[in-house]
């Protein structure tokens, strides 16, 4: 799930990068980075904890040069520290390179352990240094040469950015899993995981990258090639329900204007006698307005949202998580005493979070709770750089309909199906989703033998 940012042509490329941060800071929250060039050599700075926190005009001054990458973790591959913090940086023999990555690689501790026997040491415990040991074996010449070889070798999904001396190089894998846009600041070229950061800087979007494309860009301009065997494009659907920002355009639509279809998908699927619609905020607000404006009842803000608490399902340790809950939320009792309340939130992973919500409407004062969800149950892992649980710790996977509503103890449950999904999603020619945590319908291959656990990426490392 992290952020990626790069930049190439602009005499402030470390500053736009960290404003590029900022905006996707709902990315990551673990660590942060930049990773600059001036034409000579890379100089980067990466720390633990927010942009925001970690920058300062001292640090930026530090950071010179026309081009930059950055990035935001929130970690699937490897423990929360910092030699896993990213743009992950080394020399090698034909220079310097820096690499950010959005995604998981499914066979990185395959190839891990034949780079071991071949003699590499590996720093960390990310897949992302993976690739950069391909790229460093490589025995082709030029760098996006070395690169291609070296994704040829790699399954899984990747959006990916490499700084080198004089070249920014972007790759998105041939399936499209993860997010990545191209757009234009005056004088530069910009990739990143989300068009809201384009919109901080004042730039413009172009496009999205193409599922398998990779864009090379230096002093001659923009270069961009296909150089993978084409797949069948597969953009993870869950960047519409729950993880990009509502204001980020993938494909021309806007992800505001989907998550209100889906909240109108919603109504339309399970009505319910009501006095008034709110909102798991902030993700679920959209959803909220759409079931509101379909089915007539009043739409109000009944939770309220502490902003200086990080998002409750990307904290690394289940104790926080819980903890979290209490200090993120809190039930507005002049809205929902003596309500009929219909409580529309994106989605439910492990029915924690949502148990304690609910319990929080009712304590306020409820008088009935009724959940609507706008996807479908979750009931398979993500593979692909989301770092759901283990299939058994999914609510869905080990409770039908009436035991997870029993579980919330919500008066009545309703979620949306995978045919209700897709019909509110942008639809096309190129249009094809991966929806493998509802269907569990993998896009690509698994090297998990029992369906029931987390893919082994790296053994013997922290999974958070």
């Amino acid at each position: 799930m992290c952020g990626i940012f790069g930049v190439m042509g602009h005499p402030e490329a470390a500053n736009l990068a960290y404003l590029g941060l900022y905006a996707l800071q709902h990315r990551g929250q673990e660590s942060a980075g930049i990773a600059c060039s001036d034409g000579e050599v890379i100089t980067f700075h990466k720390e633990m904890g927010l942009v925001a926190d970690i920058f300062s005009e001292d640090i930026l001054a530090r950071l010179p040069g026309h081009t930059a990458i950055g990035h935001v973790r929130y970690s699937t591959t490897g423990s929360s520290e910092l030699k896993n913090a990213q743009p992950f940086v080394v020399d090698f023999e034909s220079g310097s390179i820096a690499v950010s990555h959005n995604g998981n690689l499914v066979n990185a501790h395959l190839l891990k352990q034949e780079l071991e026997v071949g003699g590499s040491i590996f720093q960390s415990t990310m897949d992302t240094e993976v690739i950069v040991h391909l790229i460093a074996r490589s025995k082709r010449g030029r760098i996006e040469d070395r690169i291609v070889d070296a994704l040829s070798q790699v399954r899984g999904a990747y959006s990916l950015l490499f700084i080198t001396r004089d070249k920014l190089i972007a790759v998105r894998d041939p399936h499209g899993i993860r997010p990545m846009v191209l757009g234009k600041i005056k004088g530069g070229h910009v990739v990143c995981s989300e068009s809201c950061a384009l919109d901080l800087i004042e730039g413009e979007l172009v496009r999205d990258v193409e599922p398998g494309e990779m864009i090379v860009i230096d002093q001659r301009g923009l270069q961009s090639s296909r150089p993978f065997f084409p797949a069948p494009p597969h953009f993870c659907i869950f960047e519409y329900i729950y993880f990009a920002r509502p204001d980020s355009v993938f494909g021309g639509v806007t992800v505001y204007d989907v998550r209100k279809r889906l909240g109108t998908e919603l109504s339309r699927a399970h009505p319910v006698d009501a006095d008034v619609v709110i909102p798991v905020p902030d993700s679920g607000v959209p959803a909220a307005i759409g079931y509101s404006e379909e089915s007539g009842i009043p739409f109000q803000m009944g939770l309220i949202r502490n902003h200086y608490v990080g998002r409750t399902f990307i904290e690394p340790q289940q104790s926080i998580r819980h903890f979290g809950v209490k200090i993120k939320l809190n039930a507005v009792k002049g809205v929902v005493e003596g309500k009929r309340v219909v409580v529309v939130d994106d989605s439910i992973v492990r029915g924690t979070t949502g148990r304690k919500i609910i319990k929080m409407i009712r304590a306020a004062g409820a008088r009935e709770i009724h959940v609507r969800i706008s996807s479908p149950p979750t009931a398979f892992p993500c593979y692909y750089g989301i770092d759901t649980p283990l299939r058994r710790d999914l609510i869905a996977a080990t409770h039908n309909l009436d035991e997870i509503n029993t579980y919330l103890t919500s008066d009545t449950l309703g979620y949306l199906t995978i045919d209700g999904l897709r019909a509110c999603i942008p639809r096309g020619e190129k249009k094809g989703y991966c929806d493998s945590c509802f269907s569990g319908d993998y896009p690509v291959p698994l090297d998990v033998q029992e369906s029931d656990e987390q893919l082994p990426l790296f053994r013997g490392s922290v999974r958070i």
